[in-house]
């Protein structure tokens, strides 16, 4: 083989291979980003009204109904199809639903969808979720019509509601306390969202925030949730005893759709979630 072609041949292998090399430190980020995301939505819970597990449901397609005093809601298909998920939705219409509740046509979601607490995740850990979701399989399943009455059905009506009960923005770390402290309070009120279960609401439906996390005989589907204060009569003080864990496990929400997978997200760390599987696993902005 002449010299000459021999070099033109090696010089091509070489440009090959750098491109691939150049590409490594991108392709492992975006796995990093992916994990990052099986993370978050874990513990978020998003599977855990996203997915119809007690129908054969797929993952995270919608179609769970949940049961309020204004009707009752069905959960939205938050794959990335493009025709009947979030597919279509860019960067910046993601983080509109979850920080302002505003979905990708610019209509208002009701906030059975709860934005009134994911509006505290970062942009960061927001678009970790959104590139989670879109590396799950694409399911096509069109979305249910709630079956909401009049006039609680319009969309409209939930500009009013914002003004009175929503505040929207970021988690903002309280400088008196330690990363540990503001950490959980993170992950309780921004991305578990512990609150939109267990705290009382009031008769427009918002959280009584002078409650804040301490139970309610009508929660999701009008079942009753425990007090999870540090209360000594009611809360979780009263099982000092028994691990967070295990306490929390006694309590399963939304009947066998529970916080399991939650409660793992929480007490791993990011990178240890990579391999995590479980029944209700992990959100993204929908079309409630």
């Amino acid at each position: 083989m002449p010299r000459q072609l021999l070099n033109k041949k090696t010089v091509r292998t070489a440009l090959a291979a750098a491109g691939l090399l150049a590409t490594l430190p991108a392709v492992a980020a975006d796995l990093d980003v992916v994990a990052r995301g099986e993370y978050l939505a874990n513990a978020a819970d998003c599977a855990g009204c996203h997915t119809d597990a007690e129908h054969g449901g797929k993952p995270y397609a919608g179609g769970l109904p949940l049961a309020t005093p204004f009707g009752k809601f069905f959960a939205p298909n938050i794959t990335s199809d493009p025709e009947t998920g979030i597919g279509r939705w860019t960067d910046a219409q993601f983080l509109h639903a979850l920080r302002n509740g505003i979905r990708a046509d610019g209509a208002n979601l009701f906030p059975v969808f709860p934005y009134t607490s994911y509006t505290g995740i970062t942009d960061e850990d927001a678009l970790a979720i959104k590139a989670y979701l879109f590396a799950q399989p694409i399911v096509r399943q069109p979305n249910r019509e709630h079956d909401v009455s009049f006039p609680f059905s319009w969309r409209w009506l939930q500009t009013p509601w914002k003004w009175l009960f929503f505040t929207p923005g970021p988690f903002r770390p309280a400088p008196d306390r330690d990363a540990a402290w503001n950490r959980g309070a993170y992950l309780v009120t921004a991305v578990a969202h512990c609150g939109e279960c267990h705290t009382p609401r009031n008769w427009f439906g918002a959280m009584e925030t002078s409650r804040f996390l301490g139970g309610t005989a009508h929660g999701p589907d009008g079942k009753p949730v425990p007090n999870i204060t540090s209360s000594p009569d009611s809360g979780s003080a009263r099982s000092r005893s028994i691990s967070a864990q295990s306490q929390l496990r006694r309590h399963p929400k939304r009947d066998n759709r529970n916080s399991v997978s939650a409660l793992d997200a929480l007490s791993r760390p990011p990178m240890m979630q990579r391999r995590v599987r479980t029944t209700s696993r992990g959100c993204g902005g929908d079309d409630r």
